[in-house]
């Protein structure tokens, strides 16, 4: 190895913007289910499914309609 390396004409990660966060987050096992079953037609994993469609929500500035009883 190396004493020293020159990084001078390095090129920046293209996905480092795109890196994922892990959370913990407590969902509706109802809602995990229909997430589940999706997935599967689609054929993909479900968490990827709820991710794809949280991401498509925040890019289009949809918000959530609240109902309350």
């Amino acid at each position: 190895m190396r004493k020293e390396y020159d990084f001078g004409k390095s090129v920046k990660n293209p996905y480092t913007q795109k890196i994922k966060k892990q959370i913990s987050i407590k969902i509706e096992a109802g809602t995990i289910e229909y997430f589940k079953q999706l997935a599967s037609k689609v054929g993909i994993p479900y968490q990827n499914l709820i991710n794809s469609y949280l991401t498509d929500c925040a890019m289009k500035n949809i918000e959530p309609k609240l109902k309350w009883m």
